[in-house]
């Protein structure tokens, strides 16, 4: 199984090489449109920890639309579409730093742990307009 390690402690990153990378871009209106009219979908899509970090700050759908992107640059860094692993494996959250940190397990982690993944680097970012993610995946 993928490590899930503390929001406070980085892994020791040296040495480690690329397996899988994936990225994703997701527009803020759309997402926020999507959330209004199908209000399961953020219990559906997001961790309770998520939902309340995005619920908490003064624009909800920015950092509902940063989190659905780094679920699916998740998802094609392993390699699947979705379907492939249940949102709710790929968890979206803070080390002490600020730094984003993607939790692995469930489904998820058994297909990372097949490709050799064995920890996890996540960048988000995002305009008033879109949000996006990098996954990398390192052996």
């Amino acid at each position: 199984m993928s490590k899930r390690f503390p929001a406070d402690a980085l892994p020791d990153l040296a040495g480690r090489t690329v397996v899988a990378i994936g990225v994703d871009v997701v527009d803020i209106d759309r997402l926020a449109i999507v959330v209004g009219r199908q209000p399961r979908f953020v219990e559906r899509v997001f961790t309770e920890g998520e939902r309340r970090y995005c619920l908490a700050g003064a624009n909800p759908a920015e950092r509902f639309a940063a989190r659905f992107a780094a679920k699916e640059a998740g998802l094609k860094a392993l390699g699947v579409g979705l379907g492939g692993a249940d949102f709710h494996d790929l968890d979206v959250a803070k080390r002490e730093s600020g730094e984003p940190v993607l939790l692995v397990t469930g489904r998820a982690a058994t297909r990372a742990e097949h490709l050799g993944i064995e920890a996890w680097l996540l960048t988000i970012s995002h305009s008033n307009t879109v949000a996006c993610a990098v996954v990398v995946g390192l052996g």
